[in-house]
């Protein structure tokens, strides 16, 4: 029998099949939503206007929101500078006559967006320094120690104004802005509306039985009292602020005639009754402001560096508000020449208070920014035409006082929504960015956090009478580095700037820089021109270094 010979042979190649894509489950789960540069469900824009009548009492609502803050300052300094009541009846009418001037200048040939300039708290560091410096003179009276100190202020303010003049018109602010990209506005913008939590519910808080239901009604009537039929959702989503305010005002007339407010402690008297102010009793029937009302300016170097470094701070947070501003009234962000001459205009508008005599600068309402949201109206006619009613109530001194006798606990329920708003908008800006990217995880979250703990420190270890953490035998140096770092938004602002353009992104596209920079240029969007161009054909004879 012969062997028989086996021959191997190599098995067939197997062919592999490609592995199936993983399931996008975001897919399964809901549609997706594309990045939108401008909000689209504003019932009227930057440049589209609402009836006249509608737009008078939304106007008026601008009105009411600013006093709050007017009113705030006012009942807080004036005291403390040893002025009386109807001292701060004419404080609170040169800063509303002053707010209605500077809002009526920026809507024109400013930022050209509807954000009304409202009276400042990054200048009380300043003023604190101002009133401990006369502390210790002799003074004839009280309000002779306030003309002191106001023209002290006086003097501070004009000086100080010049840097933001030179840094506006200068270009310099606008070329800063060119470092910023999506992951900087982020958390700028929400610091701007969360930095000021402590004229939300602490303020509330002062007098609960008026500020908590203001709170519960505003949101109810606004919010859900608005679906029950058409025309009720049009007026309550446009006008529920004014009705809120008339019920809960009311309300708290009533208690205080009824004497609900007779055996409590002083603050609760000041918070939660309606004549606590005394600002009708004291008010002038007409006073129209004029320059130099308080007697010559005093300019000491000492307190005109600790106003140089709020003029800063009020610079950065107009700097955020106006982002805010532009994104709640559709308009796209501002370029960084219209945020150089806002600012610049800014600085002018700092003079003109210096020159009036008021108590503090201004800056962007962050508060007025955030009932653009709340009304689903961004027009600038509207905001405009608060300024009249600026002025009006500032001249006609008993009419303006009647409303600011409005309890500020009622100011600080609104405060809690609107603030809220416009720290909400600031988040959407990190659409235009990677938001998985861990280097922009870092970068917003280092920012936000120290933007919220650095001023919280310098807050906390701030003495009653102002005296900051920083203190050095200098006290123009402590009262910069007090102001600065006193400020969320400024905080922000530096530690943002500083970690996005010095950490590497893997790309570009991960910082939004691609979508950030066609607004940094006059030239760069079509849409630029038709949101912030001047009216009436002025660009033509400005010179384009300006533009």
């Amino acid at each position: 029998m012969g062997e028989t010979d086996h021959h191997d042979h190599p098995p067939p190649p197997q062919v592999v099949a490609p592995q199936a894509a993983p399931p996008n489950l975001g897919l399964s789960r809901g549609p997706t939503w594309t990045p939108a540069e401008q909000l689209h469900q504003l019932q009227y824009c930057i440049h589209s206007n609402p009836s006249w009548p509608q737009a008078l009492l939304l106007a008026f609502q601008h009105y009411i929101v600013n006093l709050g803050t007017t009113v705030l300052i006012a009942s807080t300094i004036v005291p403390r500078m040893g002025g009386d009541h109807g001292d701060k009846a004419r404080v609170i009418q040169v800063l509303l006559f002053m707010s209605g001037i500077n809002t009526l200048l920026q809507t024109l040939i400013g930022s050209r967006l509807p954000a009304v300039m409202g009276a400042s708290f990054a200048y009380t560091l300043p003023l604190w320094s101002i009133i401990n410096a006369y502390t210790d003179e002799a003074f004839t009276s009280g309000h002779d120690r306030f003309v002191r100190g106001m023209r002290t202020i006086q003097g501070s303010l004009i000086v100080a104004s010049f840097v933001n003049i030179i840094l506006g018109y200068g270009r310099a602010w606008g070329e800063l802005t060119r470092f910023f990209s999506p992951i900087v506005v982020v958390p700028v913008v929400c610091l701007v509306g969360l930095g000021l939590f402590a004229r939300g519910f602490p303020l509330l808080g002062n007098c609960v039985e008026i500020g908590l239901p203001m709170l519960i009604l505003l949101v109810i009537s606004q919010q859900y009292l608005k679906r029950i039929h058409s025309r009720a959702h049009l007026i309550l989503e446009r006008f529920a602020l004014l009705f809120c305010i008339g019920i809960v005002w009311a309300f708290a007339a009533i208690l205080t005639v009824a004497g609900a407010y007779n055996n409590v402690k002083i603050s609760t008297k000041l918070s939660c009754r309606t004549d606590g102010s005394f600002l009708l009793s004291s008010a002038p029937w007409i006073k129209i402001p004029y320059p130099f009302q308080w007697g010559t300016p005093i300019f000491r170097a000492s307190h005109v560096f600790g106003m140089i470094g709020a003029a800063l701070v009020s610079s950065a947070e107009s700097t955020g508000t106006f982002f805010a501003a532009a994104r709640l009234s559709g308009a796209t962000a501002p370029p960084a020449h219209v945020l150089s001459r806002s600012i610049g205009l800014q600085g002018i508008g700092m003079l003109l208070e210096g020159l009036f005599g008021s108590l503090v600068g201004t800056t962007a309402s962050v508060e007025n920014v955030g009932l653009l949201g709340l009304t689903h109206i961004g027009s600038r006619r509207v905001v405009q035409i608060s300024t009249a009613f600026m002025i009006f109530f500032s001249i006609f001194g008993k009419f303006g006082a009647f409303f600011a006798s409005i309890p500020l606990p009622i100011f600080g329920a609104i405060y809690c929504i609107l603030l809220g708003i416009v720290a909400a908008s600031g988040i959407t800006f990190i659409q235009f960015a990677n938001n998985n990217s861990m280097r922009n995880i870092y970068v917003l979250g280092v920012s936000l956090f120290l933007g919220l703990s650095i001023p919280q420190y310098f807050a906390m270890n701030t003495t009653f009478d102002g005296h900051g953490p920083v203190r050095t035998n200098a006290r123009w140096f402590n009262d910069i580095l007090n102001t600065i770092f006193s400020s969320h938004a400024t905080v922000a602002i530096i530690v943002g700037t500083v970690l996005d353009n010095t950490l590497e992104a893997k790309h570009v596209d991960d910082r939004g820089v691609p979508w950030w920079k066609p607004f940094q240029h006059s030239k760069g969007d079509v849409r630029t021109e038709e949101f912030y161009s001047y009216p009436l054909r002025i660009n033509e004879y400005i010179p384009t270094r300006f533009l």
